[in-house]
């Protein structure tokens, strides 16, 4: 098949699954087109059947916000018309459904069926989508999608109740490739002695650092376990709170046992050492970053919110809490790095979980998806 894939190019979890999918698509034998405004960055290689091609959106000193949408619409009409695509996979509601949407109904004009396939991936319905300024185009871009899939059953169920649609939703988890989750450590900055030089127990948080995230919890939950147990904690990733992080650290006093290292393309060497990891998020539709940290067998502490509990089990392969519940995390934290049995026991665990979720076993559901609407475009067109 010919299949154009739409996402946002950036290091949030709907662009990296987007992109490994596309890539683990090119390699079962499909032609994979990327549609974006610059390149995924995770499409760090090609081959043969890998394309990229960028949306641009000219600079006019009349608009004061440049209409992306229009030009993604118009970029996905002229690929698929002259890449002869069989159809259109978008990742995250807003505004790649729109687009995608317009994009059909003008090829349609032109004799061209194009089906599309909305992924739903958390803040596009739960944040973005609740906006009464965008809701109406997010309802219809959905209700006119040919497929609309949700990363986890609790997207579905926040899809269903803010938007009251009656689309019927298709829930495919994200995925990882395990084959790539065993890693050995050759540089010396992903040797656990560089980190920890004297035993400590190392904690990890990665996320993009927005409030919904809070990373402020994260350090209140390191402060209370180093006062039981020596430890470090290493913070992937940047954002518009890393200015209150670094600000809480200095209360804390923690800063000299904290490793902030911003983005990493690739966080798995870093993960290879870790003993715990945090993520104390107000809402995670899945959570992309705790079933990436559990592949490198680390227990997950984090909060019980959205898709979270369908990937971390309570007390099998690591703990939940409450919202906020910073002592309760903490408490969690300690007792499990106290206890190597049951450390050992979550590690194997958590492994053994993720290995669900590997992209063996969550490729087959979206090439059965592809197949089911261009066989039925086919049927129509016949």
């Amino acid at each position: 098949m010919k299949i154009g894939i739409v996402c946002y190019p950036t290091f949030g979890g709907s662009g990296v699954v987007a992109t490994e999918l596309g890539k683990a698509l090119a390699i079962e034998g499909h032609q994979v087109h990327f549609i974006a405004y610059s390149q995924p960055f995770r499409l760090n290689y090609f081959n043969e059947n890998l394309f990229y091609h960028e949306v641009s959106v000219s600079n006019y000193p009349l608009f004061e916000y440049q209409p992306y949408e229009s030009a993604l619409a118009s970029k996905l009409v002229d690929v698929v018309k002259y890449e002869k695509l069989d159809l259109l996979h978008v990742h995250y509601a807003i505004p790649h459904a729109s687009a995608a949407l317009m994009a059909k109904q003008i090829l349609a004009k032109q004799g061209i069926d194009i089906p599309f396939i909305t992924t739903l991936h958390g803040t596009d319905i739960t944040l973005v989508g609740k906006d009464p300024s965008f809701e109406p185009v997010i309802k219809y871009s959905i209700e006119e999608s040919d497929i609309v899939t949700a990363v986890s059953e609790s997207l579905k169920k926040d899809t269903y109740d803010i938007f009251k649609t009656e689309k019927p939703i298709e829930v495919v988890p994200n995925f990882i490739n395990m084959d790539e989750y065993t890693i050995i450590c050759e540089t010396h900055k992903c040797q656990k002695n560089h980190y920890a030089p004297n035993g400590e127990k190392i904690l990890i948080h990665v996320s993009n650092f927005r409030a919904v995230k809070r990373v402020e919890d994260v350090l209140r939950v390191f402060d209370k376990v180093r006062k039981e147990i020596p430890a470090k904690l290493i913070l992937v990733g940047d954002g518009p709170e890393r200015g209150n992080i670094e600000k809480l650290c200095r209360e804390l006093d923690t800063c000299k046992d904290i490793y902030s290292l911003g983005k990493i393309i690739d966080p798995k060497e870093i993960l290879s050492i870790g003993d715990l990891f945090i993520l104390p998020s107000e809402t995670e539709s899945f959570g992309l970053a705790a079933l990436e940290a559990m592949a490198m067998k680390m227990p997950v502490i984090s909060t019980n919110t959205g898709g979270l509990p369908e990937v971390n089990e309570h007390g099998i392969t690591g703990y939940l809490s409450n919202v906020g519940e910073v002592e309760d995390m903490a408490k969690n934290a300690v007792q499990l790095l106290k206890n190597d049995e049951l450390f050992a026991k979550l590690k194997a665990n958590a492994f053994e979980k993720a290995m669900q979720f590997d992209i063996k076993n969550i490729l087959p559901q979206y090439e059965i998806l592809y197949n089911r609407v261009v066989k039925k475009k086919e049927l129509v067109n016949k």
